[in-house]
């Protein structure tokens, strides 16, 4: 029913302008040119798919991830460009893990975690791009 249909991450943050900052700033995420009648939300363009971003009072109690980017063999240098610009990633204590620096080992899979300003739970993956 849904599955041959395109789907939209959407994040929750509280301040509109703060996020922007951080996703085309700090994340490289562009704008998308689409009408917007609504200033509290923007969506960006990442790769074929969209990310959506819009202010809501429950911004940041998501305590799982929220959105993932399979990077392929660009992981670790997409990692060294977000830590030149102050992101710092996330250590968590997952079964069947092992931590090497900021990535998390998983049967060859290799995986980071960030959080945005809000909190939100953003994620990296070695895996290439769908």
């Amino acid at each position: 029913m849904l599955g041959s249909n395109s789907v939209i991450a959407t994040i929750a943050v509280k301040d509109i302008d703060t996020a922007a900052s951080f996703y085309e700033g700090t994340l490289g995420l562009t704008r998308m040119d689409v009408p917007n009648p609504d200033p509290t939300a923007i969506l960006y363009q990442s790769g074929n798919t969209a990310l959506l971003v819009y202010t809501s009072e429950y911004a940041g109690t998501n305590q799982a991830t929220a959105a993932s980017w399979a990077l392929g063999d660009e992981l670790e240098s997409v990692m060294d460009d977000l830590r030149s610009k102050g992101v710092t990633f996330e250590h968590y204590d997952l079964p069947g893990t092992t931590l090497d620096g900021d990535l998390h080992l998983i049967d060859g899979l290799k995986a980071a975690w960030f959080k945005d300003p809000d909190g939100n739970i953003l994620n990296l993956v070695n895996q290439p791009s769908p």
